[in-house]
């Protein structure tokens, strides 16, 4: 089967059959990545169980790296819409720390489909994959909400991005078998104290 060229941009559902095909999609990848990891998943194989012809499968993602930088938008995206609110008393800096760390524990349920995510997503140019830009500005928008800041300065965005930067090197290492999930979480706990101790809304004690 020639291969359908992936200079055309993806495309996007715009109806609800449509977006049902996609949701369907994005789960049948991630239920087969998390048994087999990324370099076994077939393309053809995620079709057949989302119950989609192969021809609208790369219609939407041209490539696993489209389709699994997607898989991570939506989990994100799901994340964000249950993220709970920060419990009495927590300062803004743990409240962070216990989203991302949150956020880590439940990819690490699936260490086989967080990697081809992470994979994927690591090496999505965001110039051509919209999804990757969509993680970030997820990430970003949970951030600011759990430190309550609705209008971020330049260096509140810088500092979350930085910490973000933080939260994915240390997930890969934990899956990576490189650094402990106690260590990573070390070290989240001291980037968040860090990084935000400079952020616009900071009381300064």
């Amino acid at each position: 089967m020639p291969r359908i060229a992936e200079a055309r941009p993806p495309a996007e559902p715009s109806s609800p059959d449509q977006r049902a095909r996609h949701v369907r999609i994005l789960r049948a990848a991630a239920h087969i990545a998390a048994e087999k990891g990324l370099e076994r998943v077939q393309m053809h194989e995620v079709a057949k169980a989302a119950g989609v012809a192969i021809g609208t499968l790369y219609r939407y993602f041209p490539s696993k790296t489209h389709l699994f930088t997607a898989v991570l938008a939506e989990q994100i995206d799901r994340f964000n819409e249950n993220t709970p609110r920060p419990k009495p008393g927590t300062s803004p800096e743990d409240a962070v720390y216990e989203v991302l760390i949150s956020a880590s524990r439940q990819l690490l349920r699936r260490p086989a489909l967080a990697i081809a995510m992470m994979q994927s997503s690591s090496s999505a140019n965001a110039a051509t994959i919209t999804d990757a830009g969509k993680i970030d500005g997820a990430f970003r928008e949970i951030i600011l909400r759990t430190l309550g800041i609705d209008s971020p300065t330049i260096q509140d965005i810088t500092l979350i991005r930085l910490l973000v930067q933080c939260w994915y090197g240390g997930l890969q290492a934990s899956l990576n078998g490189r650094l402990s999930m106690p260590d990573a979480e070390a070290d989240m706990r001291l980037a968040c104290k860090l990084l935000l101790a400079s952020r616009s809304n900071a009381t300064g004690e």
